[in-house]
């Protein structure tokens, strides 16, 4: 079965501008990466889990912050890795400088023995489109263009 992946595009009105809060994957691998490297916070779908319960979940642990209100459903992509990302949008605001992470252990350096605990998330930040385009995954500019689509046609 392909591996799919659900989470939440939290975006806000701020000048008039519209901004999109994106998450940086934490650990050793992405520490020197940035273009290309954000993407919304998301994570796998539990067997029987309903997809949207999962991102709301997936949301909550890798930003310490709860969700609810009108999810507005978004087209998926799939990913490079060829991981399908299922997404909805839904407007909010969140401190980027507040976010809680959940972790994950690693054996870092490689072969080395040693496991080492990272946040699943190491920072958060809100972006206009035009940066959000260039800093999230190639694959999910279309959640981006499609939130785009929605808010400007109510």
């Amino acid at each position: 079965m392909a591996r799919q992946s659900a989470g939440v595009l939290l975006y806000r009105l701020r000048n008039d501008a519209l901004e999109v809060f994106l998450v940086h994957p934490g650990g050793p691998f992405w520490a020197k990466k940035d273009a290309g490297a954000w993407s919304i916070p998301k994570g796998e779908i539990e067997p029987g889990e309903d997809a949207l319960a999962a991102a709301i979940r997936e949301f909550a642990e890798e930003t310490g912050a709860s969700l609810s209100g009108d999810f507005r459903p978004l087209p998926s992509c799939r990913q490079a890795g060829g991981k399908t990302v299922l997404a909805w949008a839904i407007a909010g605001d969140i401190d980027p400088a507040a976010i809680r992470s959940n972790s994950f252990a690693l054996e870092w350096p490689p072969r080395s023995g040693k496991r080492q605990s990272f946040p699943e998330i190491d920072r958060a930040q809100w972006f206009d489109l035009d940066e959000a385009r260039r800093r999230v995954n190639k694959a999910q500019i279309v959640l981006l263009d499609a939130l785009e689509r929605a808010v400007a046609t109510p």
